[in-house]
């Protein structure tokens, strides 16, 4: 008895090791999305381009699986194991699992909610004069973006540059209108364009808390319109306090 109970406990184990390898297996393995061809055929390029030959064709009524999209291309298999790259425009003559229209507008927008890079040029008002930004960001999440700025203020009666580092969180990033709010801080560079002895330029740094809004476009394009509260750390006895409105055109990549 004792030595069937051993085998039988060797038995248990050699099956829990199984099962585990089965299921790591099956966690292991992606799951593609799948469109069915509804054109007489379509044509797999080697590459994500026209200018890249031809190479193997899939007929009517076959189903091909989307591995991954580069620009206006997906590099799709075939249920014979071939893998080729096939434009946009020809993806959205195919059915969708559901039988629905594919719509490569609608999977593009999922390359706008896992972007890694993004940045942009943003015009607006930074307290009452013409305000320019540029930005670039690194989405280290899918909710949140850490960014640098730099920004030029064309005043009437002083010159003003300024450095900002943001940390961005978008509460839903899969939105097609996405809202988000930042916190952040930077140096802020004022050059009076008086010539009296009393002027001076003055550094100052600065906090800031702000609200917006990212929408997406097509493509790779998406619209950025924010309001940012800043709050500037001066040597006197009052800090001063400034609002700005801007607008902006970015790409994510």
């Amino acid at each position: 008895m004792e030595l069937f109970k051993r085998v039988f406990d060797r038995l248990g184990i050699i099956l829990l090791l199984m099962v585990i390898g089965v299921s790591q297996l099956q966690a292991d393995e992606e799951v593609y999305q799948k469109v069915t061809i509804l054109e007489p055929f379509i044509e797999f390029h080697t590459g994500p381009g026209r200018g890249y030959p031809v190479f193997y064709v899939v007929e009517r009524g076959q189903q091909v699986e989307l591995i991954k999209k580069k620009t206006q291309w997906y590099k799709v298999r075939s249920v014979k194991g071939h893998e080729g790259w096939v434009h946009e425009n020809t993806m959205e003559k195919t059915l969708a699992e559901d039988n629905s229209k594919f719509d490569s507008n609608n999977d593009a927008q999922k390359d706008f909610v896992s972007r890694e890079w993004e940045a942009g040029v943003l015009a607006g008002n930074f307290g009452g004069a013409t305000s320019l930004t540029l930005y670039g960001g690194w989405n280290f999440t899918k909710n949140l973006t850490s960014e640098f700025s730099i920004s030029q203020v064309l005043g009437n009666v002083s010159d003003i540059r300024h450095a900002d580092i943001s940390l961005i969180h978008q509460a839903f990033p899969e939105w097609r209108y996405s809202p988000f709010i930042n916190l952040g801080a930077g140096i802020i560079q004022t050059v009076p364009f008086s010539t009296l002895v009393q002027s001076q330029d003055r550094t100052d740094q600065m906090v800031h808390v702000g609200l917006g809004v990212k929408a997406y476009i097509s493509r790779q394009f998406f619209i950025r319109a924010e309001y940012t509260s800043y709050t500037i750390l001066t040597s006197r006895n009052d800090n001063d306090e400034v609002e700005e409105w801007k607008l902006g055109f970015s790409i994510f990549f």
